[in-house]
C-alpha cells in the first residue's frame, strides 16, 4: 500500500519527511511527493519514480518550512506520473490518501458542475477538491462533513494553508498514527516512517481526526469528543515494524486478503450488480460482443483463470479456453474477431504473457488485462483494464494477488452472464451478495492457523504429497500444490480425483500424505470415494471440506471444517488454508518464506 508521513516541529519538514518515507519503501510505489508550508503558503513537489528522483527535483526546487506532509504512491486510480502523484493541492488545502474512494466519480460530477476542474485521474484529487468545497475555516468540522460523503476506505493527511503549523489527519479502514516527541509531531501510515524520529505513537481509530502539531496531539471522536491519549511505545526492529509485527512478509499478506478483497470488489459494485463503468472505463455493451473467451496467463495466476474459465462457462455459458502464456504464443491459437483475450498477472510484466498480448493485438483481436500494478506494460498495452487493489506484495509467493485476480474472474462472469442473459437481474444481485458474503467469511477463515500447525508437525522431513480435487477444487487444489512445492520444497502434485485409477495410485503407499479438498456437494459422494481410494493404501489423509459435510471420520487423519457457503463460492475461502499450510510447513521445515530458491517475484525473461 501507499505510504503516509506528516512532520511538525523546528527541523526542516522536507529532511525529515524524505527520511520518513525512506522507512515505507518496503512497501512499494512508483511516485512520491510532498507538501511543505512555507513562507508563501503551501508548496509542494512530487516526482514519478523512486525518492532518489523527488530528492533530486528538491535540489533544485527546494522547500523550506517546518510544517509538511507526505506521500509515496502505489497507483491504483490513474497510471504513475507527476500528475497523479500525490499530494494534491487546492488553494486552500493539500492532501495525500492511502485507500480507495469507491464513490469518488460521483462525487467528482457533482464537483464539475460546481465550476471545479481536475488536473488527474486519481480519486484522491477528488477527495481534496471535495474537502475544499466544504471548508468553512474548522479543519475538523470540514473534515468530519466530508467523511459523511465518501465511501471506501481512506487514511489521509491534510495541510490547511490558513492553519500553519498542524497536521490534520483521519482514517477509514486504512492504518494511520500519530507520533510525539517534546518538540515534534508526526503522522504516519506506519511505524517505520517514525521509529528514526520516535518509538512513542497513538493510534487512530476508524473515523478519529487528528491534529498534531509541535505542541502534541490532539484526537477528536466523531461525535466531536475528545478521548484521553492511548501512548504506545514501538518494541519492534525496524524490519520487524515493516512486517506488521508477523514474521514473514508472506504470512502478513495472507492476513491482508480480506481488505484487498474489500478494497477491489466494492467500487465494482454498483446497485448491487457487478459494474466496470465509472472504475475501469469499460462500457456497459463491451460485454455483449464476445462469444469465445481465452485466458492467457503464468503459474498462480493461471490457477485464478483455471477457476475463471469454469466460472465464466457455468454461469455466462460462452465456451473458454485457459492458455499458459507461453504455449498459447507458439501454438498458433485459433481467434476470431468476437474472441475476448483475457490476460492475468500481477505485475503487469510477465513476459510471456506480454507476448501473449502483443501476438493477440497483432490479430485485432480484443484484449482484457488483470493487473495490480498501474503502468506497467501488460496495463498500457491492452485495449482495456481491469485494475486490481491487493497493493504490492513483497513475498515472492503470491497470496493476497491470487485472491484479487479470483474475486475480479467471478465479477467477469456475473457481468458476462448479465449482458448474454443467462441470469437475471435479481439472480446477479443475489450472485452479488454470494461473493461479499465469502469475502466476509475469509476473516473467521484465517483463524485456523493454529489448527494447522498442530497438525503438519509431521511434514517436517516430508518428502512428497498429493493434492486431490474435483471441479473448482481441482483448480484450487493446483493452487495450493504449487505454494507448498515453492516455498517448503516439498515435491508435491496435484491431481483430478476421478484421475487417480488412471497411474496416479501407484504411488500412493503406506504414510503418503493427501490433501483431500472436498468442497462441492455435488461432487462429495464422488470425491469421498476417492478419499477412500486413497485411504485403503495407507495414505495419512487431511481432509478439507465444508461445515456440515457428513464423512466417515476413519477414512481422515485430520479434518478442516470451512464455512458453509455456497459451492460456487468456496474457492474464495478455501485457498486461504492452502495458504495457510502451505506457509506454516516452510516455516517448520526452516525455509525462506519470503525469498524462495530459484524464484522472482516478477517473471520478466522467457
Amino acid at each position: 500500500m501507499c505510504g503516509i508521513v506528516g512532520y511538525a516541529g523546528s527541523r526542516e519538514a522536507s529532511d525529515v519527511l524524505l527520511g520518513a518515507l525512506s522507512g515505507l519503501e518496503y512497501r512499494g510505489y512508483d511516485s512520491a511527493g510532498i507538501s511543505v508550508l512555507t513562507e508563501n503558503g503551501i508548496d509542494t513537489v512530487k516526482s514519478k519514480g523512486r525518492l532518489q528522483a523527488l530528492a533530486d527535483r528538491l535540489k533544485t526546487h527546494p522547500l523550506s518550512g517546518h510544517c509538511g506532509i507526505g506521500h509515496t504512491r502505489w497507483a491504483t486510480h490513474g497510471e504513475p506520473s507527476d500528475l497523479n502523484a500525490h499530494p494534491h493541492v487546492t488553494e486552500k488545502l493539500s492532501l495525500v490518501h492511502n485507500g480507495i474512494i469507491e464513490n469518488y466519480q460521483q462525487i467528482k460530477n457533482k464537483l464539475v458542475t460546481s465550476g471545479y476542474e481536475f488536473v488527474s485521474r486519481t480519486d484522491t484529487e477528488v477527495a481534496a477538491k471535495l474537502i475544499d468545497s466544504l471548508y468553512s475555516g474548522d479543519p475538523v468540522d470540514t473534515i468530519r462533513r466530508a467523511q459523511e460523503q465518501l465511501e471506501g476506505s481512506y487514511a489521509f493527511a491534510i495541510l490547511f494553508a490558513d492553519h500553519p503549523g498542524t497536521i490534520y489527519a483521519t482514517r477509514k479502514g486504512s492504518p494511520l498514527i500519530a507520533a510525539k516527541t517534546e518538540t515534534e509531531g508526526f503522522i504516519a501510515s506506519d511505524v517505520p516512517a517514525i521509529l528514526q524520529y520516535t518509538r512513542t505513537y497513538v493510534l487512530l481509530e476508524e473515523l478519529q481526526i487528528a491534529a498534531v502539531s509541535a505542541d502534541g496531539i490532539s484526537l477528536f471522536n466523531p461525535d466531536g469528543s475528545q478521548p484521553v491519549l492511548e501512548y504506545r511505545t514501538a518494541s519492534w526492529t525496524v524490519e520487524q515494524a515493516q512486517k506488521g509485527g508477523y514474521p514473514h512478509f508472506m504470512l502478513k499478506e495472507i492476513y491482508e486478503q480480506p481488505k484487498a478483497l474489500r478494497d477491489t470488489v466494492h467500487p465494482r459494485i454498483s446497485d448491487g450488480l457487478p459494474s466496470f463503468e465509472l472504475q475501469d472505463d469499460i462500457p456497459e455493451g463491451f460485454w455483449k460482443q464476445f462469444e469465445a473467451v481465452t485466458i492467457v496467463a503464468c503459474g498462480t495466476a493461471m490457477h485464478a483463470g483455471m477457476l475463471g474459465k469454469a466460472l465464466i462457462e457455468k454461469l455466462a455459458r460462452i465456451p473458454v479456453e485457459c492458455d499458459i502464456a507461453s504455449e498459447f504464443r507458439y501454438r498458433d491459437p485459433i481467434l476470431t474477431p468476437r474472441t475476448l483475450v483475457l490476460l492475468i498477472s500481477q505485475s503487469g510484466e510477465t513476459a510471456d504473457t506480454l507476448a501473449a498480448l502483443r501476438l493477440a493485438k497483432e490479430r485485432g483481436i480484443t484484449t482484457l488485462a488483470v493487473v495490480n500494478v498501474t503502468g506497467s506494460s501488460i496495463a498500457r498495452e491492452a485495449d482495456y483494464v481491469i485494475h486490481t487493489y491487493a497493493g504490492p506484495e513483497i513475498a515472492v509467493a503470491s497470496t493476497k494477488a491470487y485472491s484479487v485476480q479470483l474475486s475480479v474472474m467471478y465479477l467477469i462472469a456475473f457481468k458476462l452472464a448479465l449482458a448474454n442473459r443467462r441470469i437475471s437481474g435479481e439472480e446477479a444481485q443475489n450472485l452479488t451478495a454470494g461473493l461479499l458474503h465469502a469475502i466476509d467469511a475469509t476473516e473467521q477463515v484465517l483463524t485456523l492457523g493454529a489448527d494447522i500447525q498442530e497438525y503438519i508437525k509431521r511434514y517436517q522431513t516430508l518428502k512428497d504429497l498429493f493434492f486431490l480435487g474435483r471441479g473448482l477444487d481441482y483448480a484450487l487444489s493446483m493452487e495450493g500444490s504449487l505454494k507448498l512445492k515453492e516455498i517448503s520444497y516439498i515435491h508435491c502434485e496435484a491431481y483430478a480425483a476421478g484421475e487417480l485409477k488412471h497411474g496416479t495410485i501407484s504411488l500412493i503407499t503406506e504414510g503418503v500424505p493427501v490433501v483431500a479438498v472436498a468442497t462441492q456437494s455435488a461432487l462429495l459422494p464422488k470425491m469421498i470415494s476417492n478419499v477412500k481410494e486413497v485411504h485403503s493404501r495407507g495414505a495419512d489423509i487431511l481432509l478439507i471440506c465444508k461445515d456440515g459435510f457428513e464423512v466417515d471420520p476413519d477414512v481422515y487423519s485430520k479434518c478442516i471444517r470451512l464455512p458453509a457457503l455456497d459451492d460456487l463460492f468456496m474457492p474464495v475461502i478455501g485457498v486461504l488454508v492452502l495458504q495457510l499450510l502451505a506457509y506454516h510447513t516452510a516455516v517448520l521445515r526452516g525455509c525462506d518464506v519470503d525469498k524462495p530458491r530459484n524464484l522472482a517475484k516478477s517473471v520478466t525473461v522467457e
